[in-house]
Parts: structure tokens; sequence; C-alpha cells
């Protein structure tokens, strides 16, 4: 782990004595009356007093530790979040790492972990495993909570819809707060193909095909490249094709493990399309060998038009995407017009993360720690400074959003209903990362055909739905 921080609240009110109150460069001042702190295995509340400003009970001397996933968010925004925590309650040991699973899964086991963490990265804990381990809290509490802004209205009120949703494995309660509203898609320079290449975004597959072949006869540029070590970000773009080539139910047949889910019509479609990329040679060579960063790098430095990744790209890439790029994200381009759904069609879902270990030392303070991240302050902040938005309503209103996100943002208006959020990527992790993203990978290498690659996922899902220890959610 890396940067730990650990300052107590009366170390720091000793600090602002003369200085003035502890302030966020962006945020307003939050307060609250808050006394007691506490946790483990039985209730969440802690031995403080329990108020509509400390729901949990946490006490003004309860330290908290918390550990976060320093990929393309950071941890600033967290330290932001402990600074106010600690004006209020005790202090907070920060820490992060992008070895998630190896750091944490040992002190889980072991029954001495953390108070909080953002289980996320290529490192993330499967949280069905967790789930079936009895490691983590249901977060449901939280939800129910008054939130930090104003106690008449529960935290639940105040989310995007679907937040909830996300961190649920068939049953009621809630395992994860999935924090960042991603929208994934496929991201280009809107300078490039509008003012240098005189195009328009791609609405058809003939038209991607036509504008990439221009791109790289004209401009020496390739239509695509990918993060290669971790080719399921190809889904941001390739699954909702098979969807808005094939309708919704392509989806739910997925998140169910149907049989032949994976050998449907859409999906095949969407597989092939991406196939002839590879076959035209219209891939950024050496792609299937780099990972997100030198994809990203690679793009933003012109070698490639397109891009499948998320949101978290114009934060993840600001060192290297140009002043000028004019970042733009565009919703996955379809078939033809016999598509069932219309163009916008679009993969967006809360994503991130954030737990908290059911034995964990101060579980209220963990509690605690994720309804301050969810005040509209700290989520604005956490927009301001990451070009992210977050699962928390109205947040980035009156936010000058930097170019990609506002696209992004554009792109859920025109989806209206039209957004696909897959459930089987956190059902059923294994098959996503292991399964499906291999596969992908070794189509675009040409190691496989569209057709085999859908057959060793198919047969893989095959396995998981006959496999009676492995919980399934539909």
């Amino acid at each position: 782990m890396t940067s730990s921080s650990h300052v107590n609240r009366r170390t720091l009110l000793k600090r602002s004595a003369l200085a003035g109150a502890l302030t966020i460069p962006g945020v307003a001042a939050l307060s609250s009356c808050a006394s007691g702190g506490g946790g483990g295995d039985g209730d969440t509340t802690g031995p403080g007093e329990v108020t509509d400003s400390n729901p949990f009970g946490v006490a003004d001397d309860g330290d908290i530790e918390v550990v976060i996933f320093d990929g393309g968010f950071g941890d600033e925004y967290a330290r932001d979040t402990a600074r106010i925590f600690e004006e209020n309650y005790g202090s907070v040991k920060l820490d992060s790492t992008q070895e998630i699973s190896q750091l944490m899964q040992p002190r889980l086991v072991g029954g001495t972990p953390p108070d909080m963490i953002n289980n996320s990265g290529a490192n993330q804990m499967p949280h069905p495993a967790l789930i079936r381990d009895n490691q983590i809290a249901d977060l449901t509490e939280l939800f129910d909570a008054p939130s930090w802004d104003d106690p008449s209205v529960p935290v639940r009120d105040t989310l995007v819809p679907g937040t909830i949703e996300a961190g649920q494995y068939g049953s009621e309660a809630v395992y994860h707060l999935n924090y960042a509203f991603t929208v994934h898609g496929t991201w280009y320079s809107r300078k490039f193909l509008n003012e240098v290449m005189e195009e328009e975004y791609p609405q058809t597959w003939d038209e991607m095909i036509r504008v990439c072949e221009k791109a790289k006869r004209d401009h020496d540029v390739y239509g695509w490249t990918y993060a290669g070590q971790h080719a399921r970000y190809l889904s941001f773009t390739l699954l909702p094709m098979a969807v808005k080539i094939g309708g919704k139910q392509v989806l739910e047949a997925i998140d169910r493990l149907d049989e032949g889910a994976w050998k449907q019509d859409g999906v095949v479609a969407a597989f092939e399309a991406f196939e002839e990329i590879a076959a035209r040679g219209l891939l950024l060579p050496g792609t299937p060998g780099i990972d997100h960063i030198d994809s990203q790098t690679e793009w933003a430095q012109g070698k490639a038009l397109f891009l499948p990744c998320g949101s978290w790209v114009e934060n993840e890439s600001k060192e290297v995407i140009p002043d000028d790029f004019d970042l733009a994200v565009g919703a996955p381009t379809g078939l033809d017009s016999s598509d069932a759904l219309p163009f916008g069609t679009i993969y967006a879902v809360a994503g991130e993360e954030f737990i908290v270990p059911q034995n964990a030392a101060n579980r209220a303070g963990g509690m605690e720690f994720l309804r301050l991240m969810l005040s509209r302050d700290m989520a604005r902040n956490f927009t301001e400074k990451l070009s992210s938005l977050t699962c928390v309503q109205g947040a980035a209103d009156g936010v000058d959003l930097p170019p990609g996100l506002t696209t992004a943002q554009e792109a859920i208006d025109a989806a209206g209903e039209n957004i696909i959020a897959p459930r089987f990527r956190g059902w059923y992790p294994e098959l996503f990362i292991d399964h499906m993203g291999v596969a992908m990978g070794q189509m675009m290498a040409g190691d496989l055909t569209a057709a085999q690659a859908t057959d060793r996922i198919q047969q893989e899902a095959d396995k998981i739905a006959a496999n009676d220890s492995v919980e399934k959610f539909l």
C-alpha cells in the first residue's frame, strides 16, 4: 500500500485554531453533531448516541481505516472525504493500492479487515464469494439512513435509479455501493473526426468500416485500439451493439445463463463485426499485447481513431490527451436499419464498488464514511476533480463539465430507456473476465473466429449454469 494518512480530529482542530476552519477548494464546509463509534460482528450501530446527523452512532474519537483502489480515480476524493470525517469523528487511516485482492483477502479471512474498502480494479475481490463467506455487510442500513444534506430524505432517495440494484444478488440485501456512474462507449477525438476527416460518427457498421478505412488510407491512422491485456474492454461497445441488434432480451438471456445465450443472432453479428476490424487490418498493430494505459496513450497520440472504454478515460488519460482533442463518446455503432433498438442505445451503469467488511472493527464508521461520500458536496467534488459522474442525483448540476463528460451526459439523455447494465459481470465475474474477455482478445488477435469465440464463451457459461456450487441470481 501507499500514501498513508492518519490525522486525528483534535490535531486538526489545534492546527486550525489560528488558521480557521479546514476547507476543501470547491467544496462547502460540512458539519454534523456526532458522538459514538464501533462495529464488529453484531449491530452496525456504534456505542455513541444515535441521531439524524449520526445515524450509526459513530464515536467522536472512533478511528477508522479505509483502503482505496489506486486506479483511474486516484484517492484524492477519498482524502477530501476523510478531512470532513475527521472534523466530526475520529482519525482516518487511508491507504491506496492496486493490489486489492492480494492485500485485502487475507485480512478478510483473518478477521482484521479495514472498515471500508474500494473493491475495484483488475485485482478486485469477487463479490459473490465475499457474500457466500459472509465477509461483507449488508448496506441496506446505509440506504435507509437520513441523507447527510437533509435528514428528512433517506439516502436511497438521493441516488440515481439502478444504484441500489447494482449491489443486489438475488435478494433485498445490498452488498456494495456503486459510486461512479460510468458511461461505456466508443471514445474519439471529435476534432479529428469532424474537422480533419470531415466525417460524422458512424451509426451503421458499413459506415464504421468506411470511416476506418479512410482514416488509415488518408491519414495513416488505424481505426481501433483497445486494452489488449484486458480485452473485456471490448465488451463496453460490443455488448450494447449486440443488444441494439437483437433487443433487450439478448442481455436478459446472457444474465440468466440461458442455453445458447451467446449464440443469439445479435451476439454473433456483433462479434463478427468486430472480427472484421481485425481482418481488414484496421486494428492498431500490437494492440493485443498492450495494457489499458498504453492503448489510451497511443489513441490519444492519434495512432487510432476509436477506443472502447468507460468515462474514467478522461481523467485517467488527462496527461496525454491534447488540449484541443475535443474528447467525445459515441454510442455503439449498430449493424443497419434492421436493428431492434435505435441508435443511442448505450452501456451505462453505476460502478466503482465500495464495501464495508462484516467483521470491521468500526463498521459504523465505515458506513458513515460512505454516507458522507454520498453528500452532494462530496459527490460534486468527485465530479469536478475527476471528470466522472456519480450516483448522487443532481450533484453535477451547474458544474462546468469537461468535453468528454459533457458528451457522456448527453449520451445518457439521448438513450432514454435504452440503457443497458449487464448483471452477469458482477454475478459471475469469472465468466466476464476469464472467459468472455479472453475469447474476445483471442478473436481480435486472429486466434479464434467469431463463431469459435462465442462457442467458447457459451461453453463456459453452460459450465457455470450446471455447477450447483455457484449461486445463481436469476
